[in-house]
């Protein structure tokens, strides 16, 4: 039996996380790893989260550099970073000398100067300066290209488009007193709102959308471009104070818990009785099917999940993707629907060629499948950014569909743990145009599964790699925090109903008997299940019960889920790093019944999950201060009140 390896049970893959350093320019500090800058502070107060370089090729997929030469010098009065940086794939060869310098009074310059070497495609080669969501509503200053400068602020709600064109400098206020400029020299850049995507930040990037892309790019063209983070006024002084007790709070304001369900298995094979057996212990609400009406095989499909839901004894969510002949498409399946034995939870309208679903094909499903008695939605198979550039039909719909990922710019785990709570802001800004109607997030992924602006055919898979919807995180404990942290914040702002991933293989909560296809890519147990299984396990114990509002004290370090039925509670807690981290309740007291999913027991939970879940967990005791909790790196805790 093999053993899987400590970092593979935390994020799924054998080698080290990058480690992060931190460096300090006078006033000014900052993490730096891997050829970009993170968390530019004053004291407490973020300037920016982030200042990286990327290389997209033609269907806008990020090329991964290698860091090379890396050179780190902190002096007494500021720092100065060197480092060669290589992006190879497919056609692309591109390299580029990256310089990162702090001064004294806190000045920070990041130059970039490359050279493509060979001739390829390209969508953007170039900076991006990520400011932080905390700015949502606040003032701030651009000055344009021209030299002109306008008065402004950052978004409050999501903004569909660009909100800043022709972009040289952006000035915002960090602190009473205290105003930052961040200079953008050689390109023109514009900002976007990437909390379309679930980033947690408005990215301001180069070259403008509105010129053609993609963009040949001949063997020898250099490019060259530089940052410059400046502070104007009274910076507070810097000393080593302590880090805050991380705490968690519990609120007193209470919202339903949002019905959960799956999708199928996009391997198409049937579910086994013990598949059936493991997945209903996790209540499933409803079972998503894909039907494409203008193909062939969406009768077997829907059968399939209708066995499959039956078995579970769920509702079906059925996602229809109509064609320009969507009336002779939908008496089709309408002949076809008196054979299923489950029930239609909600229909989802989708047309092939739309990337968010216009009026007239929502008001034909209506025409056909209204007497079925489910309710009838509509908007984007998509990232949520489609259902905000072209809004829905919602007068016409009883519920409103976006999917999420988290995975379009961000890929390492802090990437993803910082998008969490933009998962909320989504369902908040949806609610701005959505008139009341539910909203429904169908699927959540941790990858993208298709592509809405590829300018090209998706490349076949190299032979022993990943197809590009697969992340080996499914498998592993981070898997399992980040769907807690997913719960948590789109329950929290008031989602209706939300599908999470497939029934199994490696897209979904459990892995299939013959394992994974490429095993040394993606390491999960045959047979058994992944961490997040037992996530969606305990709060499946609370379907139809409600989710009391919480509060983390900082949450990008830990979180957590909170969940009241009948006469019940439990808290659930995930540290969201790989340091240990200890945690303060304060509001909990008394006895408490305290379960633990960590890399000491994770594998066995994965290959035994019955057992696990009928492990009672052990006592402990909320005091007068509180409740203490040791949260193990990437670990979940659950907290049983009473």
């Amino acid at each position: 039996m093999t053993v899987l390896e400590k970092n593979i049970l935390s994020y799924g893959s054998p080698d080290p996380l990058p480690e992060a350093v931190e460096l300090r320019a006078g006033p000014v500090t900052v993490q730096y790893a891997g050829g970009d800058i993170r968390y530019i502070r004053v004291g407490p107060h973020e300037i920016l989260r982030r200042v990286y370089a990327a290389v997209r090729d033609h269907n806008w997929h990020t090329i991964t550099p290698r860091i090379h030469n890396e050179q780190i010098e902190q002096r007494d009065d500021g720092f100065q970073v060197d480092f060669d940086a290589v992006h190879v794939q497919g056609d692309i060869d591109f390299t580029w000398h990256g310089r990162i310098t702090g001064a004294a009074d806190g000045t920070i310059i990041f130059t970039f100067d490359g050279v493509a070497n060979a001739t390829f495609r390209r969508n953007r080669i170039g900076f991006c300066v990520l400011h932080p969501t905390h700015l949502a509503g606040q003032p701030c200053t651009v000055r344009h290209v021209d030299g002109r400068e306008a008065d402004s602020r950052f978004p409050l709600y999501i903004s569909p488009h660009q909100p800043f064109f022709d972009i040289r400098a952006i000035a915002h206020e960090v602190a009473p007193g205290l105003r930052a400029e961040v200079l953008m020299e050689g390109e023109t850049f514009e900002m976007e709102d990437q909390r379309n995507w679930t980033d947690a930040s408005y990215k301001t990037y180069c070259t403008p959308l509105g010129l053609p892309f993609p963009v040949t790019v001949e063997q020898g063209t250099t490019i060259q471009q530089a940052i410059t983070i400046r502070l104007y006024g009274d910076a507070p002084s810097v000393g080593d104070s302590q880090k805050p007790a991380l705490t968690f709070r519990i609120t007193d304001q209470v919202v339903p818990l949002p019905a959960l369900g799956l999708g199928v298995a996009s391997h198409a094979e049937p579910l086994t009785e013990a598949e059936i057996a493991r997945l209903t212990v996790l209540n499933p609400a409803h079972l998503r099917v894909d039907l494409w009406l203008n193909g062939e095989t969406w009768r077997a499909a829907l059968q399939q999940a209708s066995r499959e839901a039956h078995a579970l004894g769920s509702g079906l969510e059925i996602a229809l993707f109509l064609s320009d002949a969507a009336e002779a498409e939908l008496d089709a399946l309408k002949a076809a629907l008196a054979d299923i034995q489950a029930p239609v939870a909600r229909w989802l309208i989708f047309h092939s060629g739309e990337k968010s679903t216009r009026e007239q094909w929502l008001l034909l499903a209506r025409d056909r499948l209204g007497d079925t008695g489910a309710p009838i939605g509509t908007g984007t198979d998509y990232f949520f950014t489609e259902l905000n550039r072209e809004r829905p039909p919602v007068a016409a719909a009883d519920c409103i569909v976006y999917s999420i990922n988290p995975q379009v710019h961000a890929f390492d785990n802090v990437d993803l743990i910082e998008t969490l709570a933009v998962q909320a802001t989504t369902v908040e800004s949806a609610r701005q145009f959505s008139a009341g109607k539910p909203i429904v997030i169908s699927p959540v992924t941790l990858k993208m599964r298709r592509n809405p602006n590829a300018t090209g055919p998706q490349p076949e898979t190299p032979p022993g790699q990943l197809p590009p919807q697969v992340d080996a995180r499914q498998m592993s404990l981070f898997g399992a925090v980040w769907t807690l942290g997913s719960i948590k914040h789109l329950a929290e702002a008031g989602a209706h109903s939300v599908t999470y991933y497939e029934t199994s293989g490696w897209r979904g909560v459990m892995e299939t008997t013959s394992g994974a296809p490429v095993p040394d890519q993606f390491p999960s147990i045959p047979g058994g299940v992944f961490t997040l299984y037992h996530v969606l396990a305990d709060v499946g114990e609370f379907a139809g019960g409600e989710v009391v509002r919480s509060e983390s004290s900082d949450s990008l370090i830990f979180d957590g889920l909170v969940l009241r039925a009948a006469g019940r509670e439990r808290i659930l807690l995930a540290n969201y790093t790989p340091q240990p981290q200890t945690i303060t309740l304060p509001d909990v007291q008394g006895r408490v019944t305290i379960r633990r999913l960590d890399d000491s027991n994770a594998e066995d939970a994965m290959r035994a999950p019955e057992a696990y879940r009928q492990s009672a967990g052990t006592p402990g005791q909320g005091d007068a201060g509180g409740l203490r909790i040791d949260l193990p790196p990437y670990g979940v805790v659950r907290v049983d009140l009473g």
